[in-house]
Formats: structure tokens, sequence, C-alpha cells
């Protein structure tokens, strides 16, 4: 189209090259779509804040409901009832037939770690079945299994006699537990043979020399005496300390092999000698009994030696075993076959009154001709000590159970062992898998009718323990990162049932929860009706050694951790046969717990505790037992810097003093050192007016929670929310504020600057253990150096609860 001469006549110019591409178009106002549109927007926006309002006010108000409100609903539940609901199902569902019917289980055939998949199968299933989905994780471990021994004691004549090259066999142990006719358990054709977990394999032949109970001063006091030891094999006698640093002591001083035995005298008022039957005629030891058990050094690392610090998957590097488990082999063997071996040494070397009461103590075989020298035996009177073990990486079963909560970042894990060193292990450790199984059945009822719990729980049955914690330490070992941002306790039922005497062990955090939930639960054995167990416990909680899987949450993890059971003694205590055959079925039923009413009571207080622990808004920790608890460690500690003149009131503070290794060399100044431990006192206080701030808060916060606050008050909701959460990590991270990355010294794998095994009992838990071995070293540098890192960490533990 041609442009019109009116288009041409225009002042506009034509487009051309040197036009802006862009230029100012006048538009005419838009018209509104709707006539009061501010009016719309504005309501649009406060409807939208009101809907997101209302929606966190019902979170906050389902999570944080009143525990004893009326029924509310909970996501993914059609209902929640009552915290006293939960609590009346947890006492109420444990039965003592089903204890013995899952004692009976566990306890009909062998069941050594790495060869107990069935078993795994078994729990894994019950605990579906109940309503925990649960699993099997396997982990592939170092390990070793027996296959052949020998224990002889040769004699030939003099070496004058012209038959002096000629060996006669004076005794053949025969390394085995008698078969009894009324316990069913020592007639399986299956049995497991009397050995040493990562016992060495060896063929050892020399003279032997009785060392007590093989602590470092019994084995100090040897060489004070000029008895010799080297090349000679120890006889040592169970008790005191763990088998393993037995052994350990023996290899550091050139022995060649070890034999360990029980002796009755460590057995108290219940003995053959005072009268008593033995098993299973009536509660003494039965004579061919004997103890099995691990000589791993597991106060320097538990779990698979050959992988410290990191899980044991297919394909991971293996590390040496050399410091980790013995060198030299070692043998178990009963009272009875010791007799002979012990009688060849009377009137060889000094007697054990020579060395003082600490070697005369529990000597229970001088009825039956012992006379308790000490030797060595001369060489014409030798042991022949033969050790033959498999070893081998193999897999090994954790049952792992999950129940999810609503708040998924704080997680409980309540857990015991499955593995035993026999057929049997009624005690240890199937006492407690019968009462986890209780209290997990007991926890399937609750969730049957609506229960879900505000954290999750994680129950585990844990393999390989008695060969040193394998399961355990592998699995936190694996998931610790995870275990470090969730975990806010761990759960202990090992040995769960031996006698009626309750007794816990637990890291302060957890102190006044035990006190609280032994306090709902009725007593068996009640004196005056209504008792509880509460009542009838002293009240004595023990500090966190090892020995049991609580050891890598409490010392490598910084999870607080508690083990407990009604496993104390009495003066009328039947005898437990301790990793024994006769640990059996029948001796639970006869002499352990007639009629299972404790393993029924001990699932009552677990469950209990599971539930304050997962239930309450506000996590049932108290941080100011913690401050007192470390005052009265910092009090031990100056004790310690002169208890070598102190007299030790109890058998236990006996063989910890005992234990203490001895050094004659001093670095560093001790006065200057008495000066800087004074910086913990103050350090402690500060902690303390830390502690109690939280504890006040935190139940000032709990009253809170458990009061009506009406719907509109959502902010006021969000705000109690926000305040618990803060509330509760510190609780959750307190613990993990313990923690030295670097480890203790010459034992890394621990990292817990307050608690961890004595490095020379093994089992009994030390206080400040960086610090009190460099004293029992008598090195005053090393320890001021670890005053400021105590102190260091203490600083840390008020920032994380401030």
């Amino acid at each position: 189209m041609k442009p019109s001469e009116s288009d041409l006549g225009r002042d506009d110019k034509m487009a051309n090259e040197r036009t802006p591409l862009i230029t100012t178009v006048t538009v005419g106002a838009v018209r509104r779509r709707y006539p009061h549109q501010t009016v719309r927007r504005f309501c649009t926006i406060a409807l939208g804040s009101s809907l997101i309002a209302l929606f966190i006010t019902f979170l906050v108000s389902v999570v944080f409901a009143p525990s004893h409100s009326t029924h509310r609903g909970w996501p993914g539940h059609g209902k929640h009832i009552s915290f006293d609901e939960l609590k009346d199902i947890l006492l109420e569902t444990p039965n003592a037939d089903k204890a013995a019917e899952w004692s009976k289980y566990y306890t009909s055939g062998p069941h050594l770690a790495g060869k107990n998949l069935s078993q795994a199968e078994w729990t894994r299933d019950r605990w579906n079945e109940w309503g925990i989905k649960s699993d099997i994780v396997a982990y592939e471990t170092y390990i070793n299994y027996p296959l052949d021994h020998r224990l002889a004691l040769l004699e030939k004549p003099k070496s004058d006699s012209p038959d002096a090259g000629a060996w006669r066999v004076a005794f053949e142990a025969t390394l085995e537990e008698d078969v009894l006719e009324e316990d069913p358990t020592t007639q399986l054709e299956e049995s497991i043979p009397t050995f040493h977990g990562y016992s060495a394999s060896g063929n050892v032949t020399g003279s032997f020399v009785y060392v007590n109970y093989g602590t470092y001063w019994d084995f100090e006091d040897l060489l004070r005496a000029n008895v010799s030891l080297e090349g000679k094999i120890a006889v040592a006698r169970y008790g005191g300390i763990f088998r393993g640093l037995k052994v350990k002591r023996a290899q550091e001083l050139g022995m060649i092999g070890a034999v360990l035995f029980s002796d009755p005298g460590d057995d108290g008022k219940i003995t053959e000698e005072n009268g008593y039957d033995a098993y299973p005629s009536g509660p003494a030891r039965h004579p061919s009994s004997v103890q099995r058990g691990s000589v791993q050094y597991i106060s320097i690392a538990p779990g698979d030696p050959t992988t410290p610090g990191y899980p044991s998957k297919p394909g991971v590097p293996r590390a040496s075993v050399n410091g980790s488990i013995p060198s030299i082999p070692s043998l178990p063997i009963s009272y009875a076959e010791a007799l002979p071996i012990l009688k060849a040494l009377n009137g060889l070397g000094p007697r054990a009154e020579d060395f003082g009461e600490y070697w005369t103590t529990n000597t229970g075989l001088g009825y039956k001709g012992v006379e308790y020298n000490v030797g060595p035996s001369p060489d014409n009177v030798v042991l022949n000590l033969y050790n033959e073990q498999e070893y081998t990486i193999t897999p090994q079963w954790d049952v792992i159970g999950i129940i999810n909560g609503t708040i998924p970042d704080e997680v409980i894990v309540v857990g015991n062992h499955r593995d035993a060193w026999i057929a049997g292990g009624a005690g240890d450790p199937n006492s407690g898998s019968a009462v986890l199984n209780e209290a997990i059945r007991s926890v399937g009822q609750a969730l049957e009718k609506g229960w879900k719990p505000l954290r999750t729980i994680v129950f585990a049955s844990w393999d390989g323990e008695e060969y040193g914690l394998v399961g355990s330490t592998e699995w936190v070992e694996e998931y610790l990162p995870w275990l470090s941002a969730t975990n806010v306790a761990y759960l202990n039922v090992d040995v769960g049932v031996r006698s009626p005497v309750f007794e816990a062990y637990a890291a302060p955090l957890l102190h006044k929860l035990l006190y609280e939930v032994t306090a709902l639960v009725q007593s068996p054995n009640q004196t005056v009706k209504g008792q509880t167990v509460r009542d009838l416990w002293d009240g004595r909680i023990g500090t966190m050694g090892s020995g049991s899987d609580f050891t890598a949450f409490q010392d490598f993890a910084g999870v607080p951790s508690l083990d407990m059971n009604f496993g104390g003694d009495f003066e009328d205590s039947p005898v437990y046969h301790y990793h024994s055959n006769y640990d059996s079925f029948h001796w639970m039923s006869e002499f352990g717990d007639p009629g299972f009413v404790y393993h029924r009571t001990m699932a009552q207080v677990l469950g209990l505790a599971i539930a304050k622990l997962a239930e309450t808004p506000l996590i049932p920790l108290n941080a100011t037992d913690y401050a007192v608890a470390l005052k009265g460690y910092v009090e031990k500690v100056e004790a310690r810097l002169e208890s070598f003149q102190l007299e030790h009131s109890t058998e236990k503070e006996v063989f910890e003093f005992r234990a203490r290794p001895a050094s004659s060399e001093v670095r560093g100044d001790r006065e200057n050192f008495k000066q800087t431990l004074g910086h913990l006192y103050y350090i402690v206080g500060e902690f303390k007016k830390a502690a109690i701030e939280l504890d006040a808060k935190s139940e000032k916060l709990s009253k809170k929670a458990n009061e009506h606050i009406p719907w509109w008050k959502w902010i006021s909701k969000i705000k109690l929310f926000h305040e618990i959460r803060a509330t509760n990590t510190k609780y959750k991270r307190l613990e993990r504020a313990f923690l030295y990355q670097l480890g203790l010294d010459g034992r890394p794998w621990f990292k817990h600057v307050v608690f961890a095994p004595g490095l020379w009992t093994g089992y009994a838990g030390a206080v400040f253990p960086g610090l009190v071995e460099s004293i029992d070293n008598n090195d005053y540098a090393n320890a001021t150096k670890w005053v400021w890192i105590i102190n260091d960490r203490i600083a840390a533990a008020i920032e994380t609860i401030r």
C-alpha cells in the first residue's frame, strides 16, 4: 500500500538507521478489574497467613499435646493414648511365662558369635510380628574358633637320675565340664569347647608360677621377690580385673602362656567348704565349672581389632592386631582341674601369705590341700599348654528394629547382645534377651492401641559382644554421624537377671530417670506391701566402665548410657556359673529366677525407661547431677595423690588400687600440679551454675507443656515449641561436649575425658582417665596437660547448655 498524501504531510519523520530502537510510548491508565482491589489483596494475604498460622499451631499442639490430656490425633495414627495409659500397658503386658519361653528358645543350642544366624532371623521375625519394623545388619569381622587344646602336667626324675630323660604325664586335664543328668543343656551333643576368644594359637611347655589374680601389682610383688617369670607359664585365678589384662601383663613380662581358673573362695559364703551342696543339688559352684571369655585388650579398644574406629565392611583395609590381642596362648580351666597344678607348687617358692593380705583374700582351696605357694615349679615339673585356634573373617549379625517418632532427630537406642560362649547363657546374655523381647512386645501392644512416640526408638540385638563388644561397636562406628546428630540416650540390658538385687551403672545425666522409673514398678520381693524396686534398691549407681555394649555409645560417641539388671550379690546368693555350661535354663529356673518373676519386673523397668525417654516433651535428663558428680570426681583425683597410704574399704577399691601401674620415675612438679588441679574446681562450679539454670528451665517448660493452651494463642505455642526444642538440643549435645577427638594417651579410640574403663582393670570404670593414669605413672607434666584438656571440655559443655 502506498502512503497517502495526508500521511506524507505529517511532521513525523520516516524511520531510518539513526532512529532509536526504544522509544517512549504513552498508554492509557489500566482499568481496574475489581472496584475494591486493595481490600481484596489485603484479605488474600490475611487469609493465607491465618491458614499457615493455624497449620503451624496444629503441628505444635499435636507434637506437644499434654501427656495427661484426653485422646488426640497423632500424625500417622488414629488416636493418641495418654502417658498413664501407656504406663499401664508397659506394666501389665510383660509376662513371666513369655519371658521363660524366650529364655528357653535362646538357650536351646549353641549361639556363638558369627554362628547364630537362625537366632538373628528368629529375633527379627518376632519383632516384626509385634509391630516393630526390623532387619539384620551384617559386619565382616575378624574372629577365632577353637580347633584343639591340651593342658598336661609333666614330670620327670631329677637330672641326676638314670631315667632323667623320661617325661611322664602326671595329670591330663579334660578341659571339659561334667554332663549333669538334671541339666539338659549340659547333655547337648553340640557343645562349645572351653577356650578364650582372641587367644593365640601355640604349643608351649615350661615351668609355671602362681600369680594370684594377675593384677599389675601381683606381678610387681613377684618381681620384687625375685621370682623368675620369663619363659614360665602363669597360673592365675579369675576375678578382680578383666581376664585379657592378666594375659597381657604376663606376656609383657616374658611369660609364654597363661592358665586361668575360678577359685571357689571368690564365691563368698556359698561354698562346699561351708557345707553347701554344689550345683545341681545345691547353690554352690560345680567343681568342673569353667569360665570361658575373651582375652582381647578391651581397655585399649573394643570391637573388631582389625578395624579400629571404622566399621568392618567387606573390602575395608585391615590393621595389624599386634597390641590388641595376646600373642601367647591361654586356656580357662575349672578349679577341680587346677588342683593338681596348684598342689604341684606346694612347698616351692614363697607362699601367698608372704606377700600380705592381698594374696590371701578369698583363697578357697586350702581345705583341698592347696598351700598357695607361688613357685616356680622346678625344671622337671612343667606344664604343656597347647591351643589351636582358627582365625577367620566371618559375618556377624545385628538385628535392628525401628519405631519412627514424630521428632526424627531425637533417638533412643535400646540394646542387648544375643551371642553366648555356651549353648545356654540363661543369665548372660539371654535373660537380657528375654527381657528385651518382653519390653518390645509391650511396646508393640501400645503401638497397636494407637501410640506413636515423640522420639524415634531403635532396638538392637547385638552379635559378637562376648568377643569384644564387636556387633555394637561396629554399628556405632558405621552410624556415628547420625548418632552424633540424634542419639539422646542408650539403654543396655546384658545379664538382665541372675539374682533379686537390682543394680545399675549410668552416666550422671540418667541418674534421675533411674530413680523415677524404679519407683513406679512393684518389687516381687516385698517385705512391706506395695514396696517398689526403688524401695528395695540401695540407690547406688556405679560409674560407667566397659564389658558390655554401652561402651561404644558412652566412650566413643558421647551418648549418655545406662546398664541395669537384677544381678547384685547378697550373702545367700546362689553361685552364678559365669560363661559356663551351667549358666543354663535349668539353673535359672531352679536358682537364678524361679518363676521368671524378675524377668517380668526387669521388662517393666526397661519399658518405663523407654517410655519416659521417648514420650515426655522435655528429655528427662538432669545436668545438675552431672555437675555434682564432676565435683566428686575431682575430689577422687585429689585423694588419689595420697591413696598409697590410704586404706581401701571395698573389694572393688582394692582391685582398682592393685591394678595401678608401678612407676618410680617422677616427671614434672607434683606441687605445681596440685595447684593447677584447683582450676577444675572453678570450672566445675561454673558448669554447675549453668546446669542448675538449664534444669530449672526444663522443669518450667515441662509444666507449660502439660498445660492447656487455647488454639488462638498460637504464637505462644510456637514460642513454647522453639524453647522446648532448644532445651532438648542442649541436653542431647551435652555428653558430646566431653569428647576429646585425639583420645586418651595410648588408646585414642576412647574419646571421653570423664569416663573410660580402667587401663589395667578393664571392666571397672575410671573417672578422668587421662588424668589419673598420668598420676599413676608419676607423670605430673602430663597430668597438668590433662587438667587443661578437661578444663576445655567442661568449658565447652558450659557453652553447650547456656
